[in-house]
């Protein structure tokens, strides 16, 4: 019986990492998660999955033929297979991450930023067929970007063209420490993390009665204040509207740089829907130079939360694949 051809995608995120099999077509034949946090080692992260992942694969018999794995991280290097110093992961310096992987397999391991696998899927699977022009803002532990101008991802000198998330809101004035070591950056303020300061901080400036106040830090997530903000909470609806509102200031000069068609936003903060959405898109347009107004739509993945980055890591792999043949 012929085996079934699949690429591993997989995604490694601040707290969680999703992996799927994934199909010629891009469907996820089977998937699973760890959790990112719960290893302080980079070589026992990687055999901890690399384990899972064979599980997962051996619950299907002798089905799979597995041609490679693809891997979106944050501060991925596609062009050394490393992740660089990542300031929402628990490893730090430079991880030479391929290498790792290939005391466990002798296939091919593609390494990439997490938010250009996310901005891949989305152009090969999601909203953006077709588009030559756009960008994917993921929001969820931190804030990362994938940018496609005229059909290409763009990965700059050395790798690392995008990372909106470490550029500062507002020189001088934010001074919220981020993981990168410096002060005031965009995801500090813009991302799950960056949520949930903010709400920490309007309750510190402000007597408002609010649900919020009786979870203690650690009980305090952004879906909490996502569920408050739907039942009219003032702070929690407050700290949505500031969110948004950065991130669609930022986003203006996102257009001014890339001048796209689009611009998708993709994870767990993302579906919240219209209390990020509405500001970001009223504080982008508000900025925006007078040229690109009204020209850029501001949209939701049409992938899963999960699986746009899983299935653009993926891609990379099949791409790599097709171009052997």
């Amino acid at each position: 019986m012929n085996k079934k051809k699949v690429v591993v995608g997989i995604d490694i995120g601040g707290t969680n990492t999703v992996y799927g099999f994934i199909d010629r077509e891009g469907n996820i034949v089977t998937g699973d998660q760890i959790i990112t946090t719960h290893y302080d080692e980079p070589e026992v992260f990687v055999a901890a999955l690399y384990e899972k992942m064979m599980i997962t694969a051996s619950r299907l018999g002798s089905e799979l033929e597995i041609l490679g794995f693809g891997i979106g991280a944050p501060m991925g290097n596609i062009n050394k297979g490393t992740i660089e110093y990542p300031a929402d992961l628990p490893w730090k310096g430079i991880i030479p991450l391929a290498d790792i992987f290939g005391k466990h397999t002798s296939l091919p391991v593609i390494v990439t930023n997490d938010a250009n696998a996310a901005a891949v899927g989305e152009m090969v699977y999601g909203g953006a067929k077709g588009m030559r022009n756009f960008v994917v803002i993921t929001l969820g532990t931190g804030l990362g970007s994938g940018l496609v101008v005229d059909g290409k991802l763009v990965y700059g000198h050395d790798g690392f063209a995008g990372e909106i998330g470490h550029t500062s809101i507002r020189p001088g004035v934010s001074n919220r420490d981020c993981g990168c070591g410096r002060k005031g950056c965009l995801e500090t303020y813009v991302s799950s993390t960056g949520l949930k300061r903010t709400v920490l901080k309007i309750m510190a400036d402000r007597l408002d009665d609010s649900e919020l106040r009786r979870f203690s830090f650690e009980e305090l997530d952004s879906k909490k204040i996502y569920e408050a903000a739907l039942r009219g909470d003032p702070i929690a609806c407050e700290a949505f509207e500031h969110t948004g509102a950065m991130l669609g200031f930022k986003l203006a000069d996102v257009v001014a740089h890339t001048n796209p068609e689009a611009i998708f936003l993709f994870g767990g903060l993302a579906l919240a829907k219209d209390l990020i959405f509405e500001p970001a898109r009223e504080h982008m347009e508000k900025n925006l130079l007078y040229i690109y107004r009204d020209k850029v739509k501001l949209l939701p993945s049409e992938l899963s939360t999960q699986n746009a980055a899983v299935l653009g890591a993926g891609s990379l792999v099949w791409s790599a694949a097709d171009q052997e043949q």
